[in-house]
């Protein structure tokens, strides 16, 4: 464009006027330096263009780098805005779960005390009641232990009564079929001496026949000195009638009673503390008193021989 203008400047100058030869020669100059700078002109030109190019291009490519960064930070922030978005749930979610959590754990730990107090209570109430069934398991083993002492001091007493009425049978043999008795009934040995055997009637006063007897019975009582004995005087229905020094059958029935046991005492082995003498008169007969033989088995004397039971008693109060 330049060097355009400056050749339409040079052609109208000559075409206005001639020149001369010096002035052709300073214009031609001055066209040589025109061109020189014009071409100047265009290589800069040429360049400045060449580097405009070069800057639009690295302009191109910056615009887009700068939309591809700008597309990657558009792209992290979506990213980034998501991930906040997931945080800030699951952190919500966590305070949630966390709080809950708490609550559930305060109340599981509140439960678990009620339940471990009520174990405790309940080990506790284990342990008193196996402490009382083993108490109740040593008292049972200790009764049962008394219970088989008594049951040994029962068949000991039974057998040593066995013995005894078999020891008193033997000895008053001889008087058997006279009126005299021997048996054992519930742990004890009864002998039944009729009043013919011993005394006259309205009597108290022990014949020779039934002296014999009774010294021979005291011989087997001396040696047993566990027994205790009772002599009980019996009559039949009829009115004593009698002297004066007896009023009715229960004193004649008392002093029959009395008069054995004089006779047994005088076996100084024999412990008077063991000996009791009871009149029953007419009121404990073993036969009818309607008949002459009921009659006479009713007046008789009964010998009541009882093992002592204090060893039996005292474990009895133990069971």
């Amino acid at each position: 464009m330049i060097k355009k203008c400056i050749l339409l400047a040079l052609v109208g100058a000559i075409s206005v006027s001639c020149v001369t030869t010096k002035v052709h020669k300073e214009l031609e100059n001055k066209y040589a330096k025109l061109k020189r700078d014009n071409r100047s002109l265009e290589d800069a030109y040429d360049a400045l263009q060449k580097s405009t190019d070069a800057s639009k291009l690295a302009a191109k490519q910056l615009n887009e780098e700068y939309d591809k960064v700008r597309a990657q930070r558009d792209e992290l922030q979506s990213k980034y805005d998501a991930t906040s978005a997931t945080y800030e749930n699951l952190k919500n979610s966590y305070d949630a779960l966390e709080k809950n959590s708490s609550a559930a754990i305060t109340a599981n730990s509140k439960k678990n005390r009620e339940l471990l107090a009520q174990l405790e209570e309940k080990e506790k109430t284990l342990a008193e009641e196996r402490n009382r069934l083993d108490q109740l398991q040593r008292d049972v083993e200790a009764r049962s232990k008394r219970v088989d002492e008594l049951e040994g001091l029962i068949a000991a007493k039974d057998a040593k009564m066995q013995g005894l009425k078999t020891a008193i049978s033997k000895a008053l043999r001889n008087f058997e079929g006279k009126g005299l008795t021997v048996e054992e009934r519930n742990g004890k040995v009864y002998i039944s001496m009729e009043n013919k055997l011993l005394f006259s009637s309205g009597s108290w006063a022990v014949g020779t026949q039934g002296e014999q007897a009774v010294k021979q019975l005291a011989s087997v009582l001396a040696e047993n000195t566990d027994i205790a004995v009772l002599i009980e005087g019996h009559t039949d229905n009829v009115p004593y009638t009698g002297n004066g020094q007896l009023q009715s059958n229960w004193d004649l029935s008392t002093k029959r009673a009395t008069a054995i046991v004089t006779l047994l005492l005088k076996n100084t082995q024999i412990d008077a503390q063991n000996l009791t003498a009871a009149g029953r008169g007419e009121y404990a007969p073993i036969a009818s008193n309607d008949t002459a033989e009921g009659k006479a088995k009713n007046r008789r004397i009964e010998v009541i021989l009882t093992p002592k039971l204090d060893e039996i008693t005292k474990l009895l109060n133990d069971i």
